[in-house]
């Protein structure tokens, strides 16, 4: 499954969370879900939610009602079924796994980096990085601090802590990459071919001598 069917599947459930309060319609639901979600998520685009609704009521989690208005055009009304009641119940129930896994755009920067060889190099790469976390860590904590709602807050101080783990991951690899003057980074500097062979080595089993394990006498 990738990223972005993962995220869908994700404010799939949350939108059930909300209809679960009762009927709504599209814009006020995507108001709740980014009063409720905190301003670190960004806003909901209505027409991806407008998609999920309708992939909701394909899979009768929901049902649609057009309510005709006086003056505005009809609006259709959510609704949730007892299998979405089901549905969000047994999503409620299970662990989250990462989304993205440890697939990092960041990670294969440093590694490009760090293969390059080049100690300029990975000093720009984790110099650029460094600054945009802390950019980012003040812009998340003046938001936490101005929260009202302590769920957003919540959820604010937990994205706090993602960039702070971001930001060890920098520390860690200038100390490793950086620390001896360079000397790591040119033994790091190889062809792809190198690479390939140095893992094929490193997941073999030791050689031992002989044809095989000798057997006790008895």
């Amino acid at each position: 499954m990738s990223v972005g069917s993962e995220e869908t599947v994700a404010i799939q459930h949350a939108v059930l969370a909300l209809l679960a309060r009762g009927p709504s319609y599209g814009y006020e639901l995507k108001s709740a879900f980014e009063a409720a979600a905190g301003p670190q998520w960004g806003p909901l685009n209505i027409g991806h939610l407008y998609q999920i609704l309708d992939r909701l009521s394909r899979d009768s989690l929901v049902i649609a009602e057009r309510q005709a208005q006086q003056v505005k055009p009809d609006r259709v009304v959510y609704q949730i079924t007892p299998a979405g009641r089901a549905e969000l119940g047994r999503w409620l129930d299970e662990p989250s796994p990462r989304s993205g896994g440890f697939r990092d755009d960041f990670f294969l920067k440093v590694t490009a980096a760090a293969r390059s060889g080049s100690a300029q190099t990975v000093r720009t790469v984790l110099s650029n990085q460094r600054g945009h976390l802390l950019r980012e860590l003040r812009n998340l904590d003046g938001l936490r601090r101005k929260a009202a709602d302590p769920v957003v807050g919540l959820l604010l101080a937990a994205a706090c802590r993602h960039v702070e783990a971001d930001l060890a991951f920098v520390n860690d690899a200038e100390a490793v990459l950086l620390a001896d003057g360079g000397t790591l980074l040119a033994t790091l500097a190889v062809a792809p071919s190198e690479i390939v062979a140095s893992v094929a080595d490193a997941s073999s089993p030791p050689k031992t001598d002989g044809a095989g394990p000798t057997r006790a006498a008895g």
